[in-house]
């Protein structure tokens, strides 16, 4: 692997948090490159003086086509991959791959990468942008790094010092305030035979809900409820999760309202390395968004910055011309629908502490410079062996200055089996941004309601 040297240079490098130690809040000084060399955000504006370009403010006006109904329209589709990635030739582009996707080029004869130009699309709405520059000088990590102090939204270390403050980054960024989405997962048999399980998921901020009043219940980040729709045999159940800042103070809030004893329990398995929802053992609580909750059971380091080739600007995976079974595969999506781009990432390493438990010994994360998503992230067992490999397949919605997911990915290299989140291709309605919702949507009581078949 190939760390930059410009970042070696300036001693960004493999910081870590001790206990009783408050990190964040960077000089006013070094605050001051954010809107300059450095984007509002924190990446590098410059490009490589190759094929990643200068990042000159995104993608803010939809491309032609687009009826602004949600349907989002690709805004590349006469472009071509440059060169595709297989098993002939991985070897030569290794240095600017994970670990995990080497071992699924390894694996499957199918399996490639299509590489395309670099587009740097990201971008977010200018109030989050600001806010991310105020943040630099004042947001801390607090609790050993488990909670955050000074911030109310926003990205709040857009010039990180640690991993931990990087990995917060990703768990606290903006997917567009209060949101709602309709969205099928599949987790294939080794043959590629599969059944959808279809959710409506809700995402609020709590700074979004209408009738949200400062200082109350400030301690949450968001509010989060999934019902899931189909199949019969599951519809109806409902996931509520209250996710806090401070995880120390007061953990994850979780409630599951079962529609087969029409009661509410509360659900504290929902978290760490608990099951995910009708993902038949496929993936964790904590695999979903490709990572959440509570950082509190590993050790993060940041280990730089480094040039890699990951899923960017996939809207070929959403094209609603394509059908679920163009889409799965047997082992893995079809990747002749995806598309790779060189882009910066942020490397990180979360290593299992000692005395705590969890199924991932460790997990190295790349996270976006331009967006804070962690695009791969891949996944070892107790043993150190590679274990499963994750893809965030992103997209910019550009008609709300949104960097987010069209699926993510979880693959199994020991089963040969796999999980697919996200896929709208077939959903009505699949996103509805500036959904408005109040405080008593996020009750316990409001689960029942929503449970209803």
């Amino acid at each position: 692997m190939k760390l930059n040297k410009k970042l070696l240079a300036t001693g960004v490098l493999a910081a870590s948090l001790f206990a009783g130690q408050a990190w964040g809040a960077v000089s006013a000084e070094e605050a001051a490159k954010l809107g300059n060399t450095l984007t509002p955000m924190g990446a590098e504006r410059a490009g490589n003086g190759g094929d990643i370009p200068e990042w000159t403010g995104g993608m803010t006006t939809p491309p032609a086509g687009y009826k602004g109904d949600g349907i989002y329209v690709n805004p590349f589709p006469n472009e071509q991959p440059k060169f595709v990635i297989d098993q002939s030739n991985v070897d030569q582009y290794a240095d600017n791959l994970s670990p995990g996707q080497i071992a699924m080029i390894r694996q499957y004869p199918n399996y490639k990468l299509p590489v395309y130009t670099t587009h740097r699309t990201a971008v977010y709405p200018q109030d989050i942008m600001d806010e991310t520059v105020k943040n630099a000088t004042r947001s801390e990590l607090i609790q050993n790094g488990n909670g955050i102090g000074n911030y109310a939204n926003a990205t709040p270390f857009p010039i990180p010092q640690n991993g931990l403050e990087a990995i917060w980054n990703h768990i606290t960024r903006y997917r567009g305030g209060s949101v709602q989405r309709n969205v099928g997962q599949v987790t294939p048999t080794t043959n590629g035979a599969f059944s959808v399980v279809k959710f409506q998921d809700e995402l609020t901020w709590n700074r979004y809900l209408s009738d949200y009043q400062e200082g109350q219940d400030d301690n949450v980040l968001f509010y989060f409820k999934q019902a899931i729709t189909a199949p019969a045999r599951l519809a109806g159940n409902v996931l509520l999760v209250h996710e806090t800042l401070d995880q120390v103070k007061e953990p994850r809030r979780a409630w599951i309202y079962n529609a087969g004893q029409r009661r509410v329990r509360r659900a504290p398995q929902v978290a760490y390395d608990g099951p995910g929802t009708a993902a038949d053992g496929m993936r964790t609580s904590d695999n979903f968004d490709m990572f959440n909750g509570a950082p509190d059971r590993y050790n993060w380091e940041l280990l730089g910055k480094k040039e890699m080739y990951i899923p960017y600007n996939s809207y070929k995976l959403v094209d609603r011309n394509l059908s679920y079974n163009d889409i799965v595969q047997a082992g893995h999506i079809n990747q002749d629908l995806t598309r790779y781009e060189l882009h910066r990432v942020w490397h990180v390493r979360a290593t299992l502490k000692d005395g705590e438990r969890h199924v991932y010994a460790q997990r190295d994360f790349y996270i976006d410079e331009d967006s804070w998503q962690a695009t791969v992230i891949d996944h070892y067992d107790g043993r150190g062996e590679l274990w499963r490999v994750a893809e965030a397949h992103t997209m910019q919605f550009y008609d709300q200055d949104v960097p987010w997911y069209a699926i993510e990915t979880l693959y199994d290299l020991l089963s040969g089996r796999y999980l697919a989140l996200g896929l709208t291709n077939e959903e009505s309605n699949p996103y509805s941004f500036g959904v408005s919702r109040q405080s008593r949507d996020y009750t316990p009581a409001a689960l029942r309601r929503a449970g209803t078949r």
